[in-house]
């Protein structure tokens, strides 16, 4: 697609978003991200049914968002959030490198799964390579150093003019933004998709629609907790969801490719000050007067200094405490933040995140299956009493079954749950089972104290469970701290 498709949706997502979205500060716009998705639908369908993706893409945000969907970023571990940031930065910088060489144009990685990426480039050599260094290194000492002496102007911004006015008055030979692309053009129009209003149409753009939702709100929640991090404040996930749906249905009927928060550009804003609203709509004010007047200007910017702010941005989001701690951690975490940060780079930032979250799941159910531990003892009746201490969900129900020997003792037996809680159907299964087992031996089994959810759960299952269940009115239906 045109650049300003791109622009356009940076505009529009960007001064939406920051006006009503529930993190201020955080900077949203056209993301690759999102762009790589988008690539496979233009190719096989055309840019038109891009934009009807876009609005449906918004219409599924705003749902999530209405459903309050966007408290499950909580959900998100740690180690996840560790390898996120670390992968984020390591394609922050990757990205960067194309700027050191001339893609395509080398052999030196044909013939392997680096062919055509990033690093598959004829990298550039003596004056050219010094200049381009020392323009980064330049922008980089300047952003540095400078807030050390004033904080009354953002850094990065001195660093680009002051880079920008070094090339053009010692006449560099480097590159600029107008040797990669021109941003003229004019106010974006209302463009209605141009598809046809049908089911197949609707089966066309759908799957690309929810994934590009589900890519937005990931990418945009995460920027959002990054933010409250850095900020110590709290920001409104749902209301985040929302304004970027508003945004992206906006977008997609003004000829945009829609877009989600941008976590290099927002670290960059917080980093300079910009905590409010203010900084994101001047962002994306700014943006649009580059598009309509100032195009010449920006086209001037040497490549060299955006590589440097880049850089910088590398820097402070890659989380260097992460190599201090790897071996104090344990071993499961490690490997849920190596994993994500691969996958990162391998893939794109969602899937890394839905792959971490997956896998964390999965571990802690593992860790947690062999927690449930079963103690016997005879009550003055005679009857045999099980004491079930840890939960009991189906990571758990085979080593809660193999503990039980249903041959030996009285005829009555008594599971006593005070300090356990059933979880899930695989539970009551599990109950279920075992009172199989126990009736086929000839013996009857007795469930005390259950908590008042699994005794919801045991009601609702109907037949499932043929026991009795007994309350010992000496006892108070135990509160499992588990829960």
């Amino acid at each position: 697609v045109e650049p300003l498709v791109g622009l356009y949706a940076a505009f529009m997502v960007g001064l939406i978003t920051a006006t009503m979205g529930g993190r201020p500060g955080m900077i949203s716009g056209a993301t690759g991200a999102l762009a790589v998705v988008m690539v496979a639908l233009v190719a096989d369908h055309g840019v038109e049914y891009l934009f009807a993706a876009v609005v449906l893409m918004g219409v599924l945000q705003i749902t999530a968002g209405a459903l309050r969907l966007g408290k499950f970023i909580r959900m998100v571990p740690h180690p996840v959030m560790l390898g996120f940031v670390n992968g984020l930065a390591i394609v922050i910088f990757l990205a960067q490198l194309g700027q050191f060489g001339v893609p395509g144009d080398t052999g030196w990685l044909q013939d392997t799964w680096l062919q055509d990426t990033i690093l598959d480039v004829a990298w550039i050599s003596g004056m050219p390579l010094y200049t381009m260094l020392g323009l980064v290194g330049l922008t980089m000492l300047i952003i540095q150093y400078l807030p050390k002496l004033t904080t009354a102007v953002p850094s990065s911004l001195v660093a680009i003019i002051t880079v920008t006015l070094v090339v053009l008055g010692l006449d560099l030979d480097t590159k600029v933004v107008g040797d990669v692309a021109s941003i003229a053009g004019s106010l974006p129009s209302f463009h209605l998709p141009m598809v046809p209003l049908n089911l197949e149409t609707l089966w066309i753009i759908l799957p690309y629609a929810f994934i590009l939702a589900a890519i937005g709100l990931i990418e945009s929640l995460l920027t959002l907790s990054l933010v409250d991090e850095l900020t110590q404040t709290r920001g409104r996930g749902n209301k985040e969801c929302i304004a970027q749906g508003v945004a992206n249905t906006v977008t997609g009927v003004f000829g945009g490719m829609g877009g989600c928060a941008m976590i290099g550009q927002s670290m960059i804003n917080v980093n300079a000050g910009g905590r409010g609203r203010l900084s994101g709509i001047t962002a994306a004010l700014c943006l649009l007067m580059f598009i309509l007047v100032g195009s010449s200007l920006i086209e001037q910017i040497p490549l060299a200094a955006l590589v440097g702010v880049m850089f910088i941005v590398v820097i402070g989001t890659f989380e260097w405490s992460s190599f201090r701690i790897i071996r104090k951690i344990p071993k499961s975490d490690a490997f849920v933040l190596i994993l994500v940060s691969g996958v990162t780079v391998a893939t794109d930032l969602a899937v890394a995140v839905v792959v971490g979250v997956i896998v964390a799941a999965l571990v802690f159910a593992w860790e947690h299956a062999k927690h449930v531990k079963i103690t016997l003892s005879r009550e003055d009746n005679g009857w045999d009493a099980y004491t079930v201490n840890g939960p009991l969900f189906f990571g758990s129900v085979t080593h809660f079954l193999n503990q039980f020997d249903v041959e030996q003792g009285s005829e009555d037996i008594v599971i006593d749950f005070k300090d356990s809680r059933v979880c899930d159907h695989s539970g009551l299964e599990a109950i279920d089972t075992l009172a199989e087992r126990f009736t086929q031996a000839g013996k009857v089994l007795h469930i005390r104290h259950l908590s008042a959810e699994c005794r919801t759960l045991l009601r609702k299952a109907g037949n499932l469970v043929e026991v009795s269940v007994l309350e010992d009115p000496s006892y108070f239906v135990a509160t499992d701290s588990l829960a």
